[in-house]
């Protein structure tokens, strides 16, 4: 029997950046609702005895504290008990994620977001194979001829791996064709995206929130002087923003098929209208920001949808 409890599957509590951080924002927003929750990271899931056990801890939230979490149990748990489990922790998508996801398959009563099943299936770059005509000349290659044919054609081209995350290992190649560099990259990631380099990202790429199909808000993000990186992460500095007719047709198309294929809460990106192939379902984030510009809590949209 389930009881009224959120589990959150995410990363170590104390890595966590809390004046931007989504997942607290969202589990903050299910203790409102009068839930507990329970806090655990990938590694402490386990099957016993054909149980699926969690060895975590229950958590008091509070943004008002210097501390914004306080743990008053630790406890081992079947999560069949849980009502809902936020899967949360940071991309990439390696083989311990892969394998979070067998584990969290096919429950019955306990409502997993996003869907197990439904993250495989939805490779947050790959995915935007269905959404080309939509974005800058793009590839994904793990062929160095390929890349050098697509680079000779756009003279500027940014390469970043299918799986990464957060602004990480992405590379502007420009000038000249760096073989040596792009050969180990493909050496270590395997097929890569390469994407047509956009110079408006200066101006800041726009973030979409997805949930349940329907687009719920957005937020720029202009990336620090001389960077071409539009991640928070990376010192870029978020603004409300409003979308354009064309940004909001697109959106609202990738939002149908993101509900069709079981994706209840996406984040994708624009840069200069064009999509930039970012289709995030393992772990959006923004939310929490985009309350502090807005104080619009989409918050209240997502567990709205859930029915909490």
């Amino acid at each position: 029997m389930t009881s009224k409890i959120i589990g959150v599957q995410g990363d170590n509590l104390n890595k966590i950046n809390i004046s931007t951080d989504t997942s607290i924002f969202l589990a903050h927003e299910g203790q409102n609702l009068g839930y507990k929750i329970f806090y655990y990271t990938p590694s402490e899931l386990s099957i016993v005895k054909n149980k699926i056990l969690a060895n975590g801890v229950f958590i008091k939230l509070s943004y008002k504290s210097k501390k914004f979490y306080k743990i008053y149990k630790k406890q081992k748990i079947d999560i069949t008990r849980l009502k809902f489990i936020l899967i949360r922790q940071d991309p990439p998508f390696n083989s311990e994620y892969l394998t979070t996801t067998l584990i969290l398959d096919n429950l019955k009563k306990t409502k997993v977001i996003n869907n197990p099943i439904a993250i495989r299936n939805v490779s947050e770059k790959l995915y935007s194979k269905y959404f080309m005509k939509y974005m800058p000349d793009t590839i994904f290659s793990n062929n160095i001829d390929e890349v050098k044919k697509f680079f000779n054609k756009n003279k500027q081209i940014i390469m970043k791996p299918i799986n990464g995350y957060g602004g990480n290992q992405i590379y502007l190649i420009q000038n000249k064709f760096n073989k040596k560099l792009i050969t180990n990259f493909l050496e270590k990631n395997g097929h890569s995206m390469f994407q047509k380099f956009l110079k408006n990202i200066s101006k800041g790429d726009k973030r979409v929130f997805i949930i349940n199909g329907k687009v719920c808000g957005a937020i720029s993000r202009v990336p620090k002087k001389g960077s071409y990186l539009s991640n928070m992460s990376k010192g870029a500095l978020p603004k409300l923003t409003n979308l354009t007719n064309k940004e909001m047709k697109i959106s609202k198309i990738i939002g149908k098929k993101l509900k069709k294929d079981n994706i209840y809460f996406a984040g994708i990106d624009f840069i200069d209208q064009q999509l930039n192939g970012d289709i995030n379902v393992t772990s959006p984030t923004g939310l929490k920001t985009y309350y502090d510009l807005s104080k619009i809590n989409l918050a209240k949209i997502f567990w709205k949808g859930l029915k909490a």
